[in-house]
């Protein structure tokens, strides 16, 4: 199970630029392995591509990456307020798109970030979108709908 958690989300970030250079991606992706590590020693040891090991994939992604997005929301809102270097758009947008929609929305409605820029606003509602997208095509290529 960690190999397998390992192989994709390092794949992820080999092959899509923008996860290689987003710490708060490599942040949540060390917990989720780090979290699959603890499950598979202390609970038990799933195939590498079983469906209970896809479900707990899934489980621990949202999580994690809700999480990370949440603090990268707040290290944005502080590092505007002391106007030092600020995390670039993208980043947030890719964390958004990974799954940390919930996350940037809290992080949104919590720290007042975010909510007057229109332009950001329309990005986050397509990247939301383009989730829903992608996890439609995922699950039919996997036969699942």
């Amino acid at each position: 199970m960690v190999i397998t958690f390992s192989v994709v989300l390092l794949g992820l970030a080999a092959f899509i630029y923008p996860l290689r250079r987003n710490n708060f991606f490599l942040l949540s992706s060390a917990m989720i392995i780090g979290s699959a590590y603890y499950v598979e020693t202390h609970f038990f040891t799933a195939p590498a591509f079983h469906p209970k090991t896809f479900l707990l994939f899934l489980v621990f992604q949202l999580f994690f990456i809700n999480i990370c997005t949440f603090i990268a929301y707040w290290t944005d809102k502080r590092a505007a307020q002391k106007k030092t270097w600020r995390i670039r758009e993208n980043d947030l947008h890719m964390l958004e798109f990974m799954g940390g929609w919930i996350g940037a929305f809290v992080g949104q409605k919590v720290f007042h970030h975010k909510t007057s820029k229109k332009s950001y606003q329309s990005m986050y509602k397509l990247m939301i979108v383009m989730e829903f997208a992608a996890i439609y095509v995922i699950l039919k290529i996997l036969k699942l709908l």
